[in-house]
């Protein structure tokens, strides 16, 4: 795919010039029913994370100390000292989806709790290993696990959570759980799959937008894609309805990755809990960069000495804020920027046409809507 195909895949596409701080432009026409029915996406993520917070509590509790504990620091239950806190426990995405799509079968919500909990535990499994990866010191705005307690309980506490996500479902002993197992565990591989390609590519002078956008489908849009139909699967969905909503997962994913990628360059500290430029900074080959190298032209050509040079630098830790900001600033001029807030309304389209295949409650599939609309417009 080249820079101007995935363009005109999403239609027209136009963004100003902007700072951090600002937020992704209107969302596609696609988007207008579940806007003007006004759906609560708040008291969405909130049901999800109410209904799974209590079962995440209690598989945790199983975990051997110092692991337990480990855990609850990590999930923002505690601090760094041991006593209670109310932490910002992240968007609970994962666990909404999950528990609505048990809601596509006309099942009760409560249904999709196993895969809701599986979901989530994979999914911080993958940020206390990728953060310990990355060396970041951050992450919701507090000390990352393997700064407070070590790289070593970082490693275990993660592949404790992979264990536990599988024993959420398969304790269920019903053929649903099997068959929401083995999605699961295939998500979890594409996911680790992605993140051995995310940095093998920190290494690589150049890489495609192809490859970039697979390694994004690999490291984010299977685990989204797996909470977007793992409730259904439990609800007994058949395998036709349940890849439909991976489809949505998928693609919804892919659209909450660039604009993920956007906030990992032009965020605003305050909103991410990471650093400034923190992207720029473990010179990750994230879509604005990769979008600016292939684009052509003076600033992309400059743009393309300046990152090689950078590579075989023994200064670049020392770098100041500036020289990050000078790298932003031509990744914005060669398009980067832009064409990845287009990339990400271009994702967002084909997940909401995705749900078309599937017969659903109205009332469902503006939940889902809305919620794709939420990913795409979160501020940074």
């Amino acid at each position: 795919m080249t820079l101007d195909q995935g363009s005109a895949a999403g239609g027209p596409r136009t963004l100003g010039t902007a700072t951090r701080g600002e937020t992704v432009p209107t969302v596609p026409p696609a988007s207008k029913a579940a806007r003007e029915t006004a759906v609560d996406v708040a008291a969405l993520l909130e049901r999800g994370r109410t209904l799974a917070s209590p079962v995440l509590r209690a598989a945790i509790d199983r975990l051997a100390p110092p692991m337990d504990t480990v855990a609850a620091y990590h999930f923002g239950w505690i601090d760094a000292q041991g006593r209670p806190a109310a932490g910002d426990g992240g968007k609970a995405v994962r666990p909404a989806l999950a528990v609505l799509s048990a809601e596509v079968m006309s099942a009760a919500p409560e249904t999709g709790i196993p895969g809701a909990v599986a979901v989530e535990l994979v999914h911080n499994f993958s940020l206390l290993h990728d953060d310990l990866m990355d060396g970041d010191e951050q992450r919701r705005h507090r000390d990352t696990v393997w700064k407070v307690h070590g790289p070593a309980q970082a490693i275990l506490v993660g592949d404790a959570l992979f264990a536990l996500a599988n024993e959420m479902l398969l304790e269920l002993g019903t053929v649903e759980a099997g068959r929401a197992t083995r999605r699961l565990t295939t998500a979890t591989r594409a996911l680790i799959d992605g993140q051995a390609q995310d940095i093998s590519y920190e290494h690589r002078d150049r890489v495609t937008v192809e490859e970039c956008l697979e390694m994004e489908g690999n490291k984010t849009g299977a685990l989204l894609a797996c909470a977007s139909s793992i409730g259904a699967v439990l609800g007994g969905a058949d395998d036709r309805t349940a890849d439909t909503l991976e489809r949505y997962g998928y693609h919804l994913g892919l659209a909450f990755q660039a604009v993920d990628d956007l906030l990992g360059i032009w965020g605003d500290p305050d909103s991410t809990g990471k650093q400034t430029w923190s992207d720029l900074r473990q010179r990750k080959k994230s879509l604005p960069v990769v979008a600016a190298l292939a684009a052509g032209g003076s600033a992309s050509e400059r743009l393309g000495e300046i990152l090689a040079a950078d590579a075989k630098s023994s200064d670049f830790e020392n770098f100041s804020e500036e020289e990050f900001a000078a790298r932003a600033a031509l990744i914005e001029e060669a398009g980067g920027r832009e064409w990845t807030a287009d990339e990400a309304r271009r994702q967002h389209t084909i997940a909401i046409e995705a749900l078309d295949a599937i017969d659903m409650p109205d009332r469902v599939r503006e939940q889902f809507t809305a919620l794709a609309d939420f990913v795409v417009v979160r501020k940074r």
